[in-house]
């Protein structure tokens, strides 16, 4: 079982930066890989940023590549996204997720555990 907790949400002006920090409770969070998803009002859920368990695997949807950036401190427990150049299109509800594989995955139903959200906001 792992229980996430996003934090560093909140509102920004284009351009800006912020930086996400998801905590997951659990001695086995090194053998978990990672993801980023957000959900804009109306919008269905989308891929944002993933990576394995050891890092050496990332993948980024291809709206975020260049900007955002994914990262983990295993004896932390927490990974986090930099969130660079901001875009108001960039404005959505934030969630880590946690799935017990190699290779992290894209999809969203691939994610065994799912953190409460964090909601980011950016404005002009």
């Amino acid at each position: 079982q792992v229980q996430l907790v996003e934090s560093g949400g909140g509102s920004v002006q284009v351009g800006g930066s912020l930086r996400l920090s998801c905590a997951a409770s659990g001695r086995t969070f090194s053998s978990y890989a990672m993801g980023w998803f957000r959900q804009a009002p109306g919008k269905e859920r989308e891929f944002v940023a993933a990576m394995s368990w050891s890092g050496g695997i990332i993948h980024y949807a291809g709206s975020v590549k260049g900007r955002f950036t994914i990262s983990r401190d295993n004896a932390k427990n927490t990974v986090y996204l930099q969130m660079n150049s901001l875009k108001a299109e960039d404005t959505a509800v934030y969630y880590c997720a946690a799935d017990r594989t190699v290779v992290p995955s894209t999809r969203t139903w691939d994610y065994d555990y799912w953190g409460q959200g964090t909601q980011v906001t950016v404005s002009s």
